[in-house]
């Protein structure tokens, strides 16, 4: 069920003491997420809409278990928190003490077109999928959004119970899911507070692959194959202030983190509408399935003696957030109530 405790009748000030408040609208908004959280980041502080399931402005004993779901390039934040909250009804007990979040990264459109306060952080469209910088309030990576919840998460006195948190993302947040379990920084300070992380990265259009090596054409009359996203050259302000790290050790780092990779069995189609097409997409894979198979092939023959990912099919699902989460190995990857094959 999803809480709201601050309305919009109240005043903007009221969000720093009650955390979450709720959107005004003149009508139902379906792309608008319920209610926002403010963050404080490096770059400045933001407010971040979201779904959330209980009121964190107040500790929460007896969560043990937080799940965040990042949206694709449609924004339809309300659409997958429904299927978020129904993979945890099919989890069922195995659901219980679990707290769900589906943060929403706006484009700076979605603020004017729904008279959003200038604390609403946005970016220029698809920006924020590769951690770039925010056009407002400040330059906020979307990454850095992610640790301000992730920290928030491993705040004992808010969450003293907690045990795991899981990052999930279907398609253009599988992106950003992805290429945060490489280079952010707070998963690491999360587990040394006790709590497990896990990442799962659903049916996304690229990767972020550490050498030249791509299982497709590249380099002749292609532009941009090996700079960030697609590789590590050219990497966004937030790598380069937070990269304590070289690209091997974080590498390294990455081959051995509980990562799951859930991939449509029918994500085949080489025009689907939201695929990346660019000559760098292309240089990775015709199709999100083949371009997902390849990087879990080539990541995993690059580090055979540590390796900690897996590969789960969900068979008869194209390219739908909702319908991953809510299969059974989206629910198994979501929730740990078992496992799936393995590919």
């Amino acid at each position: 069920m999803r809480m709201k405790w601050c309305w919009a009748a109240l005043l903007p000030a009221i969000v720093a003491a009650c955390g979450v408040w709720a959107f005004a609208a003149e009508e139902p908004v379906k792309i608008i997420a319920s209610q926002g959280a403010k963050i404080h980041t490096p770059s400045g502080d933001a407010v971040i809409p979201l779904d959330i399931s209980l009121d964190w402005s107040k500790p929460q004993p007896g969560i043990t278990r937080a799940v965040i779901l990042l949206h694709g390039k449609g924004r339809d934040v309300d659409g997958y928190y429904r299927g978020l909250e129904q993979s945890a009804h099919e989890a069922g007990r195995a659901a219980a003490g679990s707290i769900l979040i589906a943060p929403q990264f706006l484009n700076e459109d979605d603020v004017e077109a729904h008279g959003l306060p200038r604390e609403v952080v946005r970016w220029r469209t698809g920006a924020w999928e590769a951690g770039g910088p925010a056009l407002g309030p400040a330059g906020i990576s979307a990454y850095e959004v992610l640790d301000a919840l992730l920290l928030r998460l491993a705040d004992r006195t808010m969450f003293p119970d907690l045990k795991d948190i899981v990052l999930a993302g279907h398609s253009g947040g599988g992106q950003a899911v992805q290429r945060y379990a490489v280079v952010g920084t707070a998963a690491a300070k999360v587990e040394a507070e006790g709590i497990h992380v896990r990442f799962v990265i659903a049916n996304p259009s690229s990767y972020l692959y550490f050498s030249d090596e791509r299982p497709g054409p590249h380099g002749f009359g292609c532009s941009g194959w090996d700079r960030w996203k697609y590789g590590t050259r050219g990497a966004p302000e937030y790598v380069q202030l937070t990269k304590a790290r070289g690209w091997a050790e974080m590498e390294a780092d990455y081959a051995k983190a509980d990562v799951v990779y859930l991939m449509g069995d029918e994500d085949i189609d080489p025009r689907q509408k939201d695929l990346d097409i660019s000559c760098a997409g292309e240089a990775e894979g015709p199709t999100r399935l083949a371009r997902g198979e390849a990087y879990f092939a080539y990541l995993k023959a690059r580090h055979p003696a540590d390796w900690g990912q897996r590969m789960w099919l969900v068979e008869g699902v194209a390219h739908s957030g909702p319908k991953m989460v809510e299969s059974e190995c989206g629910v198994k990857a979501l929730f740990a109530t078992g496992v799936c094959k393995d590919q």
